[in-house]
């Protein structure tokens, strides 16, 4: 499930790769530009009432939302494991839409409560140490965890059986946690957080999408899916907002 990079002194760096050109060709063309708006208006939709918040988005050096977040005007920190996470977010560096650092994701280099919403997207799946993030997450944050993750309880879990066909078709895919969401929101209760709020992204594997190559016929077989329900009860990846319970 990790991808531990040797050369780095952290014990969890999947981040390295979800931040490199390789892993962003799993998102390039019409149907990968569509799943990445998917994401950003569920994120959007989930980080509305929190307007003029500080953003750290742990693991976020892919640049899929520190970047807009960032030219929308948010206040956006994004960590990285290592010095080459920053090369798809250097361009918002520059300009001033976000800030970078390195840091150990497992063991943040921020006090208790030091940003209002913490970001945290393409990691929870791959990282072996999870609750240990999910425990740093929630401790760094003031008001609202927002976290990604492919659950069981939907399609994917077939995706075991398919993951040398689907290796075959994607060339860079990698190994990857599907969680139940007792798991997860089992893990956020222990640190004091419960889920405000979720969206689901799609009924259909993403892979599915890579294949069509097509962002009308994606968008019009979800919206299918969508329209029957099927989305709301099996559909994954999900985005959850995890706020503390009782209040702060």
């Amino acid at each position: 499930m990790s991808a531990t990079d040797p050369d780095c002194p952290f014990p969890e760096t999947a981040d390295i790769h979800t931040s490199s050109d390789e892993y962003a060709t799993r998102f390039a063309g019409a149907a990968g530009e569509w799943m990445l708006a998917v994401q950003e208006r569920i994120a959007r939709r989930l980080l509305r009432g929190f307007a003029g918040a500080t953003l750290l988005d742990v693991g976020g050096g892919h640049g899929q939302l520190a970047v807009p977040l960032g030219r929308a005007g948010w206040n956006v920190t994004v960590l990285g494991s290592d010095e080459s996470c920053r090369h798809r977010v250097q361009a918002a560096v520059d300009s001033g839409a976000c800030t970078f650092v390195v840091g150990n994701v497992v063991a943040l280099p921020f006090p208790d409560q030091s940003f209002d919403v913490v970001l945290c997207f393409r990691l929870l799946t791959h990282c072996e140490r999870w609750p240990e993030l999910v425990r740093e997450l929630c401790r760094v944050a003031r008001r609202a965890v927002i976290v990604d993750y492919p659950t069981g309880q939907s399609l994917n879990a077939i995706a075991p059986a398919l993951f040398g066909a689907k290796k075959k078709f994607e060339k860079n895919t990698r190994t990857w946690a599907l969680f139940r969401h007792a798991q997860v929101t089992g893990e956020f209760a222990r640190n004091g957080y419960a889920p405000a709020a979720a969206g689901k992204q799609f009924f259909l594997p993403m892979v599915l999408h890579r294949m069509l190559k097509s962002r009308a016929a994606s968008a019009a077989l979800e919206a299918v899916c969508r329209a029957l329900g099927l989305t709301r009860l099996w559909g994954s990846p999900v985005i959850v907002r995890f706020e503390p319970a009782h209040g702060r």
